[in-house]
């Protein structure tokens, strides 16, 4: 890995070299990804492939322009700088654009496993098999995916910033199932050797088990516990919604004139820490800026958004890292996310509960509303009625549309154990599972 990344510096250089910009950012990393998907509990595909990726940006009399390619060749990054220029060239002057980052800031250690890098397709078999196997023991079918992977990746501009770092990754997710019900397990971390399967498997079983033959209730509001899939997903959608400085500064988010205001429960702390051993991920952003921790919402009340140095600049401000690869139209976003954890465990929350609804994940979610933060979705592999402190029959999956502010509004319990997951491809999420006192069920899904 070490030579792997004196040579992409050596890309990195090249490329800074060649360029007549007034101004010029390269991105450039070379990643190797491994996936086995398995259903009906056999495996059905096996593949493994190794990219190279360099993008360009440059500015010329404060007009930019962007290209890429996938070729670290002379002639390749020459055309590929080149064409950022002719693009550059033929678009109008940004007023708004002040200038890219000149500063790194100080990185995290890198938490990498070289053996997620090299992890062998019968390595990931057999843990597949593991999964397999607690499944028939119950004449259940297993389906799911185990990714594995990694790479190097680098970035410098013009102005002094230079930063390469490995990265390296596992997640394996399945779903059980029964001929009536499902149930749904999934893990994430830098390491594939700690993927624990056997544990997974036993999770999802039981989950598919409980859950069989599942009945019907009226829809309506109802208490939820949520495990940490369900919130993780409902904050992702919190910080698409507007936990950026884009966002704020279209008139788009609800953020926007709530600063210092209180808009959840008090109970609610959120923040974002690229740099907390604890999460994944580069420990930099893809301008080369360190991810500075940034408190978004604290004890309830609107504190802060992030920044990458577009719109920094705009507000005389300091990028916080947040930067998402070039061009992009979503502007910068919180993608190591925490929730402090609370003292209530899981099976207390149920067990403190009268009457309400278990869920496990959400599917198909969407937002409707970003300003009102209003998302909609369904329930999936494992939503159970709890009744007079216990889990009880396993329920079919319901539709929901609801006000995620007004839910963290009403969270009456906290988990004190963190979960890391990683949804709808935009960040990590270390969340506990919560106990919400009303969450709108406004029908029953038909799948």
């Amino acid at each position: 890995m070490a030579n792997s990344q004196k040579e992409l510096e050596k890309v990195l250089d090249k490329v800074l070299e060649y360029s007549s910009a007034d101004q010029t950012e390269v991105l450039a990393a070379e990643r190797t990804q491994a996936l086995t998907r398995f259903s009906n509990s056999q495996i059905h595909q096996n593949m493994a492939e190794k990219n190279i990726h360099l993008s360009v940006r440059v500015v010329k009399d404060n007009r930019i322009g962007w290209s890429s390619t996938h070729s670290f060749e002379k002639k390749s990054i020459e055309k590929t700088v080149d064409l950022a220029l002719t693009i550059a060239r033929a678009r109008d002057p940004d007023p708004d654009f002040k200038s890219l980052p000149a500063q790194t800031g100080r990185l995290r250690k890198i938490f990498f496993s070289e053996d997620t890098l090299n992890y062998s397709p019968e390595a990931r078999a057999n843990k597949v098999l593991e999964i397999i196997t607690k499944a028939s023991q119950n004449n259940f079918l297993a389906a799911g995916a185990f990714r594995t992977g990694g790479g190097v990746f680098g970035i410098a501009n013009s102005l002094g910033i230079k930063t390469v770092s490995p990265l390296s990754e596992a997640a394996l997710n399945t779903v059980i199932m029964s001929e009536t019900s499902s149930g749904y397990a999934n893990v994430l971390s830098d390491d594939a050797t700690k993927v624990n399967a056997e544990k997974l498997a036993e999770i999802a079983v039981e989950k598919a088990l409980r859950s069989q033959n599942p009945m019907e209730i009226e829809a309506g509001e109802y208490t939820v516990v949520l495990e940490a899939e369900a919130v993780a997903d409902m904050l992702a959608w919190l910080g698409i919604s507007g936990l950026g400085a884009l966002s704020v500064q279209e008139g788009r988010s609800f953020m926007c004139d709530n600063f210092g205001k209180q808009i959840v429960g008090e109970n609610l702390t959120l923040w974002d820490d690229g740099q907390d051993p604890r999460t994944l991920g580069l420990p930099f952003d893809f301008e080369g800026v360190a991810k500075q921790k940034v408190i978004l919402i604290e004890e309830g009340i609107a504190k802060n958004v992030v920044y990458d140095s577009y719109t920094a600049n705009k507000e005389g401000k300091k990028s916080t890292g947040h930067a998402l690869p070039a061009p992009n139209v979503y502007g910068p976003l919180p993608l190591n996310v925490f929730m402090k954890e609370g003292n209530t465990p899981l099976d207390e929350m149920i067990s403190g509960t009268e009457r309400g609804i278990l869920v496990t994940r959400f599917h198909y979610t969407n937002l409707e509303d970003p300003i009102k933060t209003i998302f909609t979705g369904m329930t999936r592999d494992g939503t159970f009625l709890i009744e007079n402190g216990k889990i009880g029959r396993g329920l079919k999956n319901f539709r929901f549309t609801q006000n995620i502010l007004e839910a963290l509004s009403q969270i009456q319990a906290i988990s004190p154990e963190l979960e890391v997951k990683e949804v709808l491809g935009v960040g990590v999420y270390n969340v506990p599972a919560l106990k919400i006192a009303k969450f709108n069920f406004t029908g029953i899904s038909p799948t």
